[in-house]
């Protein structure tokens, strides 16, 4: 095997390896903020929750799902899992922007893009615990 030389192009494999990182990083930073302010009760937090009219054990929950998946995000073995649970937490934030609250859901459309290519990119770990669970 020959050295690489600085001229050298990274693989395929490598680039998809450095996007799932970036991706996962990005994301993390922020949902574990979004996730910390809502738990922390952060007072724009807690005035956006009850514009929804659910209750602010829903902003609690949401904070919790945020900061679990960001956490997943950054563990290679549960950044798929916690791709696909904060993608589709980010579908249900846009609808909540574009049929409740209002707001610009641009933020939480960047967002479901972004953890949801994460979701993507490691689709065979989701495909693999789908197939241990038949298994059983």
């Amino acid at each position: 095997m020959r050295p690489r030389s600085p001229t050298t192009t990274a693989s395929p494999a490598t680039k998809v390896k450095i996007l799932s990182w970036v991706l996962r990083l990005l994301a993390a930073a922020v949902f574990l903020a979004a996730g910390g302010a809502k738990l922390a009760g952060a007072q724009m937090m807690v005035d956006g929750f009850n514009q929804i009219g659910i209750g602010q054990w829903f902003r609690v929950m949401t904070g919790v799902v945020e900061v679990a998946g960001g956490i997943a995000l950054v563990v290679p073995a549960t950044a798929a899992f916690g791709g696909l649970m904060l993608a589709v937490t980010m579908v249900c934030a846009i609808m909540t922007h574009l049929f409740v609250i209002g707001g610009n859901p641009a933020p939480a459309f960047l967002l479901m893009v972004m953890t949801g290519t994460v979701a993507w990119l490691h689709r065979t770990s989701i495909a693999d615990m789908l197939s241990r669970l038949r298994q059983r």
